[in-house]
């Protein structure tokens, strides 16, 4: 669901967006091409909606920290040594005073998570392939649905270079 000035706003259910599209709060500005029937009505399955109003957002979007957004930031990849990633480690282990903050987790396979234990980078032969950083302001779009249709991009490389 864009915003009146085709900014991303959130991703939305299917029914959502129809209701918001019948009761004229939203335009269709893409569709799936699938249809929604009721007994005297066919609606098009909106995939992305334009609000005819402006929603003021009083805050910037931040990606929530949690297992899935992590391995979305990551690629699925440990950061140790680049096999599948089953788990999550923290670089500076809580134990030793390590926050639950983007900077602070990485996707680990389980091997290196085991092998670096409640230690210190500093206290093991292990090397990052790269420093963990929160994720881009819109990768909670991502996170949400998975994989982003090609017709949304548009929407978010503008809001993105705004």
């Amino acid at each position: 669901m864009l915003n009146a000035t085709y900014e991303p706003l959130c991703v939305i259910p299917v029914r959502r967006a129809v209701v918001l599209v019948l009761a004229e709060k939203a335009d269709v500005l893409h569709d799936t091409g699938a249809v929604m029937r009721s007994e005297r009505l066919r609606v098009p399955i909106p995939s992305v909606i334009r609000l005819r109003y402006f929603v003021r957002v009083p805050y910037r979007r931040r990606a929530s920290l949690n297992r899935r957004a992590v391995f979305a930031r990551d690629g699925s990849r440990c950061q140790y040594c680049s096999a599948p990633a089953d788990s999550i480690d923290h670089v500076v282990p809580r134990s030793r005073g390590g926050q639950h903050v983007w900077e602070n987790v990485v996707a680990a396979c389980r091997p290196c998570n085991a092998q670096k234990r409640d230690r210190l980078l500093s206290e093991t032969s292990m090397v990052l392939r790269r420093r963990p950083t929160a994720p881009k302001e819109l990768t909670w779009i991502t996170v949400a649905v998975g994989t982003v249709p090609t017709h949304w991009e548009p929407y978010l490389d503008s809001a993105l270079s705004a």
